[in-house]
């Protein structure tokens, strides 16, 4: 398949996410696109999920850890048929079927996140559970660059080494910047994946918005062997409209009817 394919599914969910925001006055936008090109790539070739049988026992199970962002997701499972795409208009609204932080309780959706730390640690429970009963399902968490600020995250890393769980992946959206500014500034996470390849996972950076290194690493889990797997996905918060690009301002962005129609124009057809 071509690599095309992978940018039309991210045009929709990023015009998807600008939407949605619009409607639910919501911020949290920058997360959104950041991490859009890592879930078309996620939803469109790697995960095995069905939205005609959401509960197969053995499906992959993909976690978002950053719950904030998830949007993102309910624009890819919208899009792919796991509910109506009419929810997308009652997003983050009084009554709506989509709430602003990610539920367990929308088709597709594996577990309600929000406060950041939880997602990796979920995971690993998930991903021993599914290594005792001997399935071959993957769980796959996606991760921001803030919960690696969490204590539980690298409690979460020492343990998935420890007990060799080969059948999780786990994926930093690394866009820099967090809610309060520049990661940098906040605790520097300078050679993280040498850091996490020390305690015994196998490792590799990538271009988070490079459909053909996304591919290439997803297309071949476990990295190692007898390990779990962490990419480091580089990122742009707000990839792809230049005025929420690489800013602090993008985490709380609201977007008004105005800005809408400028994001959707730099996004294109």
């Amino acid at each position: 398949m071509g690599y095309g394919k992978y940018k039309e599914f991210a045009d929709k969910i990023r015009k998807d996410c600008l939407y949605m925001c619009n409607v639910g006055a919501s911020g949290h936008i920058g997360s959104m696109l950041s991490s859009a090109d890592l879930i078309a790539v996620l939803y469109e070739k790697i995960l095995n999920v069905d939205p005609n049988y959401p509960d197969d026992p053995d499906r992959d199970r993909f976690i978002l850890s950053k719950g904030h962002a998830g949007a993102v997701v309910y624009a890819a499972l919208a899009e792919k048929g796991f509910f109506p795409k009419e929810w997308m208009g009652t997003y983050y609204c009084d009554n709506g079927k989509l709430m602003g932080h990610i539920s367990h309780h929308v088709p597709g959706v594996e577990y309600s996140t929000g406060s950041l730390g939880h997602g990796l640690p979920v995971c690993c429970g998930k991903a021993l559970a599914l290594k005792k009963q001997k399935k071959e399902s993957r769980i796959i968490c996606l991760m921001s660059d803030g919960d690696c600020n969490e204590g539980s995250t690298w409690e979460a890393i020492m343990f998935a080494a420890q007990t060799g769980l080969d059948n999780l992946t786990a994926i930093v959206d690394y866009n820099h910047i967090q809610a309060l500014g520049f990661t940098k500034d906040i605790i520097n996470l300078k050679g993280l994946t040498s850091k996490v390849a020390q305690f015994g996972w196998g490792v590799v950076d990538i271009d988070g918005h490079n459909y053909q290194e996304i591919e290439e690493a997803l297309s071949h889990l476990p990295l190692e062997k007898g390990k779990p797997t962490f990419i480091v996905a580089h990122t742009v918060k707000g990839k792809g409209v230049s005025f929420l690009e690489n800013t602090v301002a993008s985490h709380y962005a609201h977007i008004s009817d105005e800005l809408l129609e400028k994001a959707l124009q730099e996004i294109g057809d």
